[in-house]
Order: C-alpha cells, then sequence, then structure tokens
C-alpha cells in the first residue's frame, strides 16, 4: 500500500493541530495578564460582550460566546460571587436569565484596557497579519 494514502494521518498535515496549540499558547499568554485582574479567560470574554453589548439573556450570552450554558453557568456564578455581574429571572418569562454588569463590573472595564496591548506585543504578526487571521479562523468556525 502507496505510504501517501495515509499522509492524511500526519500531524504535520492537520490544520486542527497548529489551531489548537495557538489556542493554547494564547490562552497561556493571556492567563498572565489576566490573574492581575482577578479574571480567567472564560471570564475575560463573557465580560468583553456585556462591556461591549450591555444586559442580555444567557442564551444570547452562550450563542455570543460559542459556549453552552454547562460551561457557561460556572462562570456567571463566579463573576457574580466576585460582584461583577448580576443574574436575574426575566419579569415576562421566568425562563430566561438576565445577565447584566455591576457597577464593579463596569468599573473592571478600564483595569481590562491594559490585557489588548500586553497580548500584542505577545504575537508577532503584523496588524494586516492578525486581521487576515482573524478573518480566516472566523471562516473556519463560521461566525462571518
Amino acid at each position: 500500500m502507496s505510504d501517501q494514502k495515509y499522509d492524511c494521518l500526519k500531524l504535520e498535515n492537520q490544520l486542527c493541530f497548529p489551531l489548537y496549540v495557538a489556542a493554547r499558547k494564547v490562552t497561556s499568554k493571556y492567563r498572565l495578564f489576566l490573574k492581575e485582574i482577578d479574571l480567567t479567560y472564560t471570564q475575560y470574554i463573557t465580560m468583553m460582550v456585556l462591556w461591549n453589548e450591555g444586559e442580555m439573556n444567557v442564551k444570547e450570552l452562550g450563542e455570543r460566546l460559542f459556549l453552552d450554558s454547562g460551561t457557561l453557568t460556572p462562570v456567571l456564578k463566579s463573576l457574580e460571587h466576585k460582584g461583577y455581574i448580576t443574574r436575574t429571572r426575566s419579569l415576562s418569562d421566568e425562563r430566561v436569565l438576565n445577565v447584566a454588569l455591576t457597577e464593579e463590573g463596569v468599573a473592571l472595564k478600564e483595569r481590562a484596557t491594559s490585557v489588548p496591548p500586553r497580548m500584542k506585543k505577545c504575537i508577532t504578526l503584523s496588524e494586516e497579519e492578525g486581521e487576515q487571521l482573524r478573518r480566516l479562523i472566523c471562516r473556519v468556525i463560521g461566525c462571518l
């Protein structure tokens, strides 16, 4: 049998592997900076959505972050425990859980502004390369 038949099973021929390694390395770098503001990476991306979009329900938030409720619920509980968000039932439909920022959560946004420029220094891509990579990855995951 031809060795070419098995080329598709070589790690170096996979798109998934460099994406996986890149994601792990990037989130690992984030961890260093986010520790200073007492957030995990998942808490950080949750806060970014809330800072930019305001109050929303858990289902919308999960869809925006590509997270299921089993992953998102502990993140929201932790953010609520830290005093950054509130979770309240909708008055019109108590099956719906709304998430809103507290004053402390809004104030945290200022401290978080130090994270992106520091991360930018860790990723050695030009502005153009970074934007091209973001667009390509978004095509892969279907966010555009």
